[in-house]
């Protein structure tokens, strides 16, 4: 039997990875993983739930995590290592990556990405059609970049930030990078021109906390 490639999440983002993957598999046999969707089918691939993928017999196997929740994707990943399965990186084959790029494992690198050079990224790094990291960026664990994301030079982006789609993060200096705070969101076309707080969502141009209202 052929090694197997399991794409975590048959909803929308796995099934846009989907066809990387395949590209990348070469003989391995290609799967989703999904156990709130199995027993079936998704774009003529079928869907398992973790434990059948797990006990498969087959010379190696290994997965793809297309999980959006940036939470979700760190406990797959534990769990992926305490099985000792090790994590596959999609990557669409029209993908710029320069010079002295450091790439954590199991990335999801879509069509027209760009990664300049010298840039640090974590695990489970996803980036979304479009988007770019550009000079002196370091990346934490289990960042998402939605679609359309510009990620100017020397900017610090903290563990599962949520960057969103067609956001722009200003340029920091040399020894003072614009940080994106752990667990931040930036919110969709937001100009992020000073750092962001961890944990907070940011919305608007220039970006500015998103205050809550009492219902």
């Amino acid at each position: 039997m052929t090694g197997f490639i399991g794409v975590y999440g048959a909803s929308g983002f796995g099934r846009e990875i989907m066809p990387l993957v395949r590209a990348q598999a070469k003989d391995a046999h290609v799967v989703f993983i999904d156990d709130g969707m199995m027993p079936g089918k998704a774009n003529g691939h079928e869907i398992m739930g973790w434990e059948k993928f797990r006990d498969l017999d087959a010379p190696s196997k290994r997965v793809c995590l297309a999980i959006a929740a940036s939470a979700v994707r760190e406990k797959l990943a534990l769990r992926c290592d305490n099985e000792g399965i090790g994590l596959f990186e999609a990557r669409a084959a029209n993908v710029v990556q320069m010079d002295d790029v450091v790439l954590g494992d199991g990335a999801c690198l879509s069509p027209f990405v760009t990664l300049t050079s010298n840039v640090r990224i974590g695990r489970c790094f996803h980036a979304n059609i479009y988007s770019y990291v550009a000079h002196d960026c370091v990346i934490g664990d289990f960042v998402t970049f939605a679609p359309g994301v510009k990620c100017n030079g020397n900017v610090t982006i903290e563990g599962h930030a949520y960057i969103g789609t067609g956001a722009v993060l200003k340029q920091g200096e040399p020894g003072k990078p614009l940080v994106i705070g752990r667990g931040a969101v930036v919110g969709m076309g937001a100009v992020v021109t000073k750092s962001v707080p961890p944990g907070v969502t940011v919305v608007g141009n220039p970006a500015r906390i998103l205050e809550k209202r009492d219902a």
